[in-house]
């Protein structure tokens, strides 16, 4: 996953193997990035988005959301990021796909205050927090 390659399915954001984070701010953000990093995850591994970064990713892809996701739980998400992006939250989305690295990602997301925690499988998204 990159910023310009999001990953969808019937138009809504569906990262399969990824966390998504919201921290309170972009400063907590960058500062779960570095511990991430000291645990061995790779900068190509961690995504950074300001808050009006991901406010703005969120709202075009609702945009293009199809009639069959619009009630799906991933929708329910996305307004939920959007809400989280418009008070300020600083985002991480960190490659995790097993099981062991997601549990570092969500202990380094509870050290560092996070607002939300959601690990996305191919079938459901796994509250972390």
């Amino acid at each position: 996953m990159t910023k310009t390659q999001v990953p969808v399915s019937f138009g809504a954001f569906k990262p399969v193997g990824h966390v998504v984070i919201a921290f309170p701010d972009d400063a907590a953000a960058q500062q779960a990035a570095r511990d991430l990093r000291a645990l061995g995850f790779g900068p190509e591994d961690i995504l950074f988005y300001t808050g009006e970064e991901e406010g703005r990713e969120m709202r075009e892809l609702l945009e293009g959301v199809s009639g069959t996701a619009e009630f799906g739980h991933e929708i329910v998400l996305m307004r939920r990021y959007c809400e989280l992006a418009r008070e300020g939250c600083g985002w991480l989305i960190v490659f995790a796909p097993e099981d062991e690295q997601a549990l570092r990602v969500g202990e380094v997301a509870h050290r560092h205050g996070a607002r939300l925690a959601e690990r996305y499988h191919r079938l459901v998204v796994e509250d972390m927090l």
